[in-house]
């Protein structure tokens, strides 16, 4: 039984479902949100999903879910909404939750973790394609760039510590059906396209939260990458996870365009501007497990917008 803390956000719920087809059994925690999409629903009939309500910064619920469910493995997702939380909050769940984790698997023996991270680690790296093995800047623009970097060294840490097989993930920009938050611009120009009657939330308004960080996925290419590196017989310690390159501002607008024939993207003047073309991750280690991107921009954009004319946000 595969544990997937935050099954119930965004790349968990895809992940899950990339999971469940590897034919593996899942447990999906959820906090405050409860979604079940089409994919899932069969799988959630027959029990090879199940949900359980779980507060990661409370080491007992984390234990109790492992103990219970007979968990044997840990794909580590769940993270505060950006910006949703005081930064002591912020802590508590992201490193605590972390420490809680670590610690329940270590507790019952459990054969490995797998922790996600972020490409903004590499925020203030300079040009790219950034690799895993090179050094990361200390200061931290964002908050998901130094929760992400903090985590990594301790989960690493910890595995030195202990013997346990840790795996840190990198994950890119992620777009694509059930994105709630609708921060990033794919996001936005899409639903801006499909259903321009829908108000967009605002952005989060924290430091850091525009960072013009270029390396999109699409949100099966994530859960896919996900599932190959948590499955995967023998594994490095830090995997980078992306498009395999840099994507400017401009390129995204003229997917939607051909996707939304009519459409017209919003004035110059709302566009972060477009990106260097080295601000990627290279995927050089992850290849080695049988990752590339299934998706490209323009086929992500399409399946996105056909999903988006069929569902609520």
């Amino acid at each position: 039984m595969i544990l997937v803390t935050g099954g119930m956000g965004f790349i968990g719920l895809h992940t899950a479902h990339h999971l469940a087809r590897c034919g593996e059994q899942v447990l999906v925690t959820r906090y405050r949100r409860s979604r079940t999409p089409e994919f899932l629903e069969r799988y959630l009939a027959s029990g090879q999903v199940r949900v359980a309500v779980v507060d990661v910064a409370d080491p007992f619920s984390v234990l109790e879910a492992m103990a219970t469910h007979r968990v044997t493995s840990v794909l580590h997702l769940a993270v505060p909404a950006l910006g949703a939380e005081p930064v002591g909050r912020e802590i508590e769940v992201n490193v605590g939750g972390l420490r809680n984790v670590l610690e329940g698997a270590r507790a019952l023996g459990l054969e490995r973790v797998t922790m996600a991270s972020s490409v903004a680690v590499y925020a203030g790296s300079g040009d790219g394609p950034w690799e895993e093995a090179q050094p990361l800047p200390l200061a931290s623009p964002s908050a998901t760039s130094a929760f992400k970097k903090a985590e990594e060294v301790l989960a690493l840490h910890y595995a030195d510590r202990t013997g346990m097989d840790v795996c840190c993930v990198r994950i890119g920009v992620v777009y694509g059906p059930l994105y709630h938050s609708l921060s990033n611009l794919p996001s936005r120009l899409v639903h801006s396209a499909v259903r321009p009657e829908v108000a967009l939330p605002d952005r989060p308004s924290v430091p850091g939260a525009r960072l013009d960080l270029s390396d999109l996925v699409y949100a099966e290419d994530c859960a896919a990458g996900l599932t190959l590196v948590h499955l995967a017989a023998a594994r490095r310690r830090v995997y980078n996870l992306g498009g395999g390159r840099a994507v400017a501002d401009r390129e995204v607008a003229a997917a939607v365009v051909a996707a939304v024939p009519g459409w017209g993207p919003p004035p110059a003047g709302d566009d972060p501007g477009a990106s260097a073309a080295t601000r990627y991750m290279s995927l050089g280690a992850i290849g080695e497990l049988g990752y590339q991107p299934g998706y490209s921009l323009e086929e992500g954009i399409v399946d996105y917008v056909e999903w988006i004319r069929r569902h609520e946000l």
